[in-house]
């Protein structure tokens, strides 16, 4: 471990965290979906689950990309690309078209290796579902590379987190940020090259009558908000909803669709990297679960897929056009309750309040680890290959 990054994954657990995966979404039953999907940012988190859902809930054609590190000899590939290799060699056994990419889905030539994907083995697609988590975007036109930071806007927060490994909650503080920062961030996070990817797409005819498109967003509690979404985050947020309606409009020839999907806060590599956000979750997490009412990654796209996108009606967005799947984790006596419990958390009880222990087993579960049904003490084999990719 270094810090919020794990520097081994394990392919054995991360084939089964895919298995685990696949078996919940056709527990639930048929999805009437989308039948042809590009995932941009298909290998982890709530991109894999997408990718999963499309394919075993809807029996759906994909196209994933995603920028993992393929193995070497004697050192692991990064997770996600074990995930992907999970995913396409289930979803062979069953007959399902899976193809991958793997590199810089900001770059212009991921883009057309994409485009000449879709239109030799697909034709169209009615479904893109755009979940990139990266730090750093390198400008395709521009040639500028932006970092994003997360910082507070117009004064210094200060507030508790956990270190989540030995559970010692402390103070931090996190400077402000300049306008720099702010524009870097929307350049990185923000909407802009996901409009680039449904131009890009709908210029070659690659999207179908009526097709869909979805970004994931995350709004948060008061608790978060000065550091998150009332910070530069929140700034890319908002110009990542704000840009669903303007590919909305360039869509309205083809009747398509662009929505935000407002998911629940979970354990992933990009929200243990935000001070703050561990403890919250921690609290969160042991509420849901004595309410019966969390949910993981799979639970929630498998529920935006069945209960929103595709339930025959028409889509239920809040007022501000935007789909909510954090409904569970917002509900008002929810919040009061993780509140109270903020207010009282200290390194000495937080074992007993909160569900720390739940936080690092899903941490651990994004590298392959502390996975249920894996025996650890059996070598593995590390040179895992994505089927696809040659």
């Amino acid at each position: 471990m270094r810090g919020f990054i794990c520097t081994t994954s394990q392919p054995k657990g991360c084939e089964q965290n895919v298995k685990n995966q696949v078996e919940y979404v056709k527990s639930k039953g048929n999805i009437e979906g989308a039948k042809k999907v590009l995932v941009i940012g298909a290998s982890t988190g709530f991109g894999l689950a997408s990718r999963i859902t499309s394919a075993f809930g809807s029996d759906a054609a994909t196209v994933g990309v995603f920028f993992e590190k393929a193995p070497s000899e004697g050192k692991t590939a990064s997770p996600g690309w074990y995930n992907s290799a999970a995913f396409e060699n289930e979803a062979h056994k069953v007959g399902l078209y899976a193809k991958s990419i793997n590199g810089d889905a900001f770059s212009n030539e991921i883009k057309k290796q994409t485009i000449d994907i879709i239109k030799t083995d697909l034709g169209q697609v009615d479904l893109v579902i755009y979940s990139l988590a990266s730090p750093v975007r390198m400008h395709p036109v521009t040639g500028v590379l932006h970092r994003s930071v997360l910082k507070p806007i117009g004064s210094t927060f200060t507030n508790k987190t956990v270190d989540f490994h030995s559970g010692k909650v402390s103070e931090i503080s996190i400077q402000e940020c300049n306008d720099e920062d702010i524009a870097n961030t929307v350049a990185v996070m923000g909407g802009e090259d996901w409009a680039m990817w449904i131009d890009a797409l709908k210029a070659e005819n690659l999207l179908a009558p009526s097709a869909t498109t979805v970004a994931y967003s995350y709004i948060g509690p008061s608790l978060t908000e000065a550091v998150y979404r009332k910070g530069t985050i929140g700034r890319a947020k908002d110009h990542l909803e704000s840009t669903a309606f303007s590919i909305t409009e360039s869509l309205a020839d083809i009747k398509g669709k662009a929505y935000v999907s407002v998911n629940k806060a979970l354990v992933t590599q990009a929200s243990s990297a935000i001070p703050v956000i561990p403890l919250y979750i921690s609290l969160l997490y042991k509420i849901m679960k004595e309410e019966g009412i969390h949910e993981g990654c799979i639970e929630q796209i498998q529920r935006l897929y069945q209960d929103r996108l595709f339930s025959g009606g028409a889509v239920a967005t809040d007022e501000k056009g935007r789909i909510r799947i954090d409904d569970l984790e917002m509900r008002p006596d929810v919040q009061e309750r993780v509140a109270s419990l903020w207010n009282d958390a200290v390194t000495e009880n937080l074992s007993e309040i909160s569900d720390l222990e739940g936080y690092r087993k899903d941490f651990y579960n994004l590298f392959g680890f502390a996975v249920e049904g894996v025996d650890y003490k059996v070598d593995t084999n590390e040179m895992v290959n994505v089927p696809s990719i040659m």
